[in-house]
């Protein structure tokens, strides 16, 4: 099997006459066409929404066409909700939902009147003291401890996480809320990272939804909501099968009717907050190929480096990788394929099997909608890339332009040296 890239040669080879590569490619008629597929598998529900994850993907162009979609926000820092409140976000199309979070953060987030998600038992005095009141609704985050299990074996370890409050915690938490003046109430949990299974959302929905009946019954506190929150994954692997969204969208129904409904609790809204399945397959890093290597292993370097793309280096994550023009070629050579960091992990595929590459070849990296410009950083003075949004018409739009050396030193302070630095660029400029 193989991933099919959504530009071909020919059009990058025009989009490189204006826009240099290395750069990150989105694809609109592949975003909005998932983010409609999302609230038809959730339809059922009369409430639902999706608040895509801003950490994802913080570009406020790809933010606008998900909230013409019908999504709202998932924030987890001010920056965030400055982000969700530029594109016209507000109230309740924002879910606030951070760990160890300043005060003037929670401030920020109760004047934009988001939907504060707390993520420690403790956050409630602090949150309180911090904006002189609890508000009406408010959510917590839920850590059941041990690890989460499904039929197919043990899939992450909640125990060993940072975040949430243990059961007895949430329960106390509810409690206190209440008497403090929240008349609504939100569920969140997330207890596994990129699962590739229909399983996950509705063995969590489960769980979550035993768990509303319960705090209900006990605490006499209005569950409005239940946030799934992430989890959802994709895969990298072109071996691998995706999800189904509408058979996940199915399975928490089925939990819902069995649960939620019996108890009363049928008008329970549903939250998710997908960022990796709403964004990821829909944008790739493209770069150039311009070394070739041949020392005891065969090496592609190519003008793309980790800080465009850090998860091979991080995580040793796997993205796939087309090369563009030869995408019917034998796969006969066996490469690494690396950026130019002073890091010997800075390497996008280790020993990958790809067609012969040739310099000035275009690779295509596969599945970076997601985590991918986001995680940039500056390691060796790299400068982040451009993003460019493919339109549903085939034109391209510049969405974020690349960051040039006046950017990388803007924030020093010192008069005398951004001076020499400055005439050190127009130096440059004019040679």
């Amino acid at each position: 099997m193989m991933k099919k890239p959504f530009v071909t040669k020919s059009q990058i080879e025009e989009i490189v006459k204006k826009y240099p590569t290395p750069f990150h490619i989105y694809d609109e008629k592949g975003i909005l066409d998932n983010a409609k597929a999302v609230y038809d598998a959730f339809s059922w529900n009369k409430g639902f929404r999706e608040y895509f994850a801003v950490k994802a993907t913080p570009n406020p162009i790809l933010m606008e066409l998900l909230k013409n979609a019908g999504c709202g926000f998932d924030c987890s820092s001010k920056t965030e909700l400055m982000l969700s409140s530029a594109v016209g976000a507000s109230g309740a199309d924002i879910m606030f939902s951070s760990n160890d979070t300043p005060a003037e953060e929670f401030a920020y987030a109760d004047k934009l009147g988001a939907i504060i998600n707390l993520d420690d038992f403790t956050h409630i005095e602090f949150l309180e003291e911090t904006i002189g009141k609890i508000p009406e609704t408010i959510s917590c985050r839920y850590n059941p401890g041990g690890v989460f299990k499904m039929s197919n074996g043990i899939m992450d370890n909640p125990g060993d996480s940072k975040y949430g409050m243990t059961r007895d915690q949430l329960f106390e938490a509810f409690k206190i809320l209440k008497s403090k003046g929240a008349k609504h109430f939100g569920i969140h949990a997330f207890l596994a990272s990129n699962t590739v299974t229909n399983e996950y959302y509705p063995t969590l929905a489960g769980q979550l939804f035993e768990l509303a009946v319960e705090l209900e019954k006990e605490t006499g506190a209005d569950v409005a909501f239940i946030n799934l929150s992430g989890g959802v994954g994709i895969p990298y692997t072109p071996d691998a099968e995706g999800n189904d969204i509408a058979a996940i969208g199915a399975g928490v129904k089925e939990q819902y009717e069995k649960i939620l409904v019996p108890a009363g609790m049928g008008d329970v809204a549903i939250y998710t907050e997908m960022g990796r399945f709403m964004m990821a397959p829909y944008g790739a890093l493209v770069t150039k190929a311009i070394h070739e290597k041949h020392i005891y292993k065969e090496y592609i370097g190519v003008d793309a480096c980790a800080v465009n793309l850090m998860r091979p280096a991080m995580y040793g994550a796997y993205h796939h990788i087309t090369v563009l023009g030869k995408e019917d070629a034998p796969l006969d050579h066996v490469y690494d394929v690396t950026g130019s960091l002073c890091e010997n992990n800075d390497k996008f595929a280790i020993e990958r099997q790809l067609p012969k590459i040739d310099m000035g070849d275009y690779l295509f990296i596969h599945d970076t909608g997601a985590h991918g410009f986001a995680m940039g950083y500056n390691y060796n003075g790299k400068l982040k890339s451009a993003e460019l949004l493919l339109k549903a018409d085939g034109s391209v739009e510049l969405i974020r332009r690349a960051e040039t050396p006046r950017d990388y030193f803007s924030t020093f302070d010192c008069l005398s040296v951004f001076t020499k630095l400055s005439k050190i660029m127009d130096e440059e400029r004019t040679s």
